[in-house]
């Protein structure tokens, strides 16, 4: 082999091995590209995640423009009310009476 054929060859060499480089690590190179699917995944997750809540908002709306009994339970459980004729019965915890030996 000729000396010119030795550094065409090295030459060739050291270009389609910098572009190789660039390829894996240049802007939109394969390493952004694999975090821009590890992104589009996380989101992917997070969106399924809104449509899930979203969809248990619509519900609750729904059950609270329709259903009196779930109206019924949100006052009593949030507001802590209750209906006429009710009585409250408040219970001591016993951990506070008990006699130590």
């Amino acid at each position: 082999m000729s000396l010119k054929q030795k550094i065409l060859l090295s030459l060739s060499t050291l270009v389609i091995f910098s572009l190789l480089l660039f390829i894996i690590f240049g802007d939109n190179g394969l390493v952004d590209l694999n975090l821009l699917k590890r992104e589009r995944h996380l989101l992917i997750e997070k969106n399924a995640k809104i449509s899930m809540d979203n969809l248990s908002l619509y519900r609750e709306i729904n059950r609270l423009e329709h259903d009196t009994g779930y109206i019924e339970d949100v006052v009593r459980r949030e507001l802590g009310l209750i209906s006429e004729g009710e009585v409250i019965f408040k219970l001591k915890n016993n951990s506070e009476h008990k006699v130590k030996r």
